[in-house]
C-alpha cells in the first residue's frame, strides 16, 4: 500500500482521539480538549528540541545550538498564542463541562513536569504525586535525576576556554540551580568580549523569559475562567500558578544584568 498524506500522518487515529468519554462533547469542550492534545504534541517536540540543545552544546557546536534554541523560542510564542484562541471560551462556556474532568487536571502533565526539570525546576513532589510504577512516574523520575540545560551551558563556557568551577561541572544535578558568582564573573566577561557565545546566552535569556510569559498568560486565562476556585484534580488553581510567576530558571543570566 503507498504512503499517503492520512497515512503518513496517521490522520484517522488522530482524529478519533477527541472522545475524553462516552457520549457527545459539549460545543466548546471539542476546542479544550484540541487545544491541550496540541499542548502536548507541543511539549513533546519542545522535549526533543531540548535533548538536542543539550548535546549541540555539550559538543560545542555554537551555530546548531542557536538554530535550536531559535526553533524553540518560535514554538513558545506558538504555546502562547494558543491561550489567546483558548480565551474564547467563556467562564459559563467551561461551565458546561466542567464537572466531566472530574479529577483530571493539567498539573498533572508529565511531560511539562519534564520540561521544568530540564531547566532546572526541580523537586521531589513534581514526581512523586504520580503513582508508583507508572510509566508517568519513571518519565520523570528519569528526567529528575538527568542534568539540565544549565548543566550543558556550563559545560559549553568550559568548552569555550572559561575556567567554570569542577564543583560546578559535577554538582548533583537532582538540586535546584543556585546563583554563583564564580558563574556570573565568567557571564560577564562573556558578554564584554565574545559575542558569539554571548549569543547563546542571550538566546537563553529569551527561552527563560518566554517559558515565563507562558505562566504569566496560562495563570490570567485560569483567573478570567474559574476566578479563585480551586482547580480541578483537587490543585489550587489560580493561587497556586501565582507562585510559580517571576522565578527564571536561570538566575545567573539575570543577576549579571546590573553589572554590564
Amino acid at each position: 500500500m503507498p504512503v499517503t498524506y492520512s497515512s503518513y500522518l496517521k490522520l484517522d487515529e488522530l482524529l478519533a482521539l477527541q472522545q475524553p468519554r462516552e457520549g457527545q462533547l459539549e460545543h466548546d469542550e471539542t476546542l479544550f480538549v484540541i487545544i491541550h492534545q496540541i499542548y502536548e504534541l507541543w511539549f513533546k517536540e519542545v522535549l526533543h528540541e531540548l535533548d538536542y540543545l543539550m548535546r549541540m552544546l555539550r559538543g560545542n557546536d555554537t551555530p546548531l545550538a542557536a538554530a535550536t534554541l531559535k526553533r524553540i523560542l518560535t514554538i513558545l510564542k506558538t504555546l502562547v498564542a494558543q491561550i489567546d484562541v483558548l480565551e474564547t471560551m467563556t467562564p459559563l462556556n467551561f461551565l458546561t463541562f466542567r464537572d466531566r474532568l472530574a479529577t483530571g487536571s493539567g498539573f498533572q502533565s508529565h511531560q511539562f513536569r519534564a520540561i521544568e526539570f530540564v531547566l532546572g525546576k526541580k523537586a521531589r513532589p513534581s514526581f512523586e504525586r504520580y503513582p508508583a510504577g507508572s510509566t508517568h512516574r519513571r518519565i520523570v523520575e528519569e528526567r529528575f535525576a538527568q542534568p539540565t540545560l544549565w548543566d550543558a551551558f556550563l559545560h559549553y563556557l568550559n568548552a569555550n576556554g572559561y575556567k567554570v568551577p569542577s564543583a560546578l561541572l559535577r554538582r548533583e544535578v537532582t538540586q535546584p540551580l543556585a546563583p554563583s558568582s564564580e558563574v556570573q564573573k565568567i557571564l560577564i566577561d562573556v558578554y564584554r568580549k565574545n559575542p558569539t557565545v554571548a549569543q547563546i546566552a542571550e538566546r537563553l535569556v529569551d527561552l527563560d523569559e518566554g517559558f515565563m510569559e507562558w505562566r504569566y498568560r496560562h495563570v490570567k486565562m485560569v483567573q478570567r475562567t474559574i476566578g479563585t476556585k480551586a482547580g480541578t484534580g483537587g490543585s489550587a488553581g489560580a493561587e497556586y500558578l501565582l507562585t510559580t510567576l517571576n522565578q527564571p530558571a536561570f538566575p545567573d543570566l539575570w543577576a549579571i544584568r546590573s553589572e554590564l
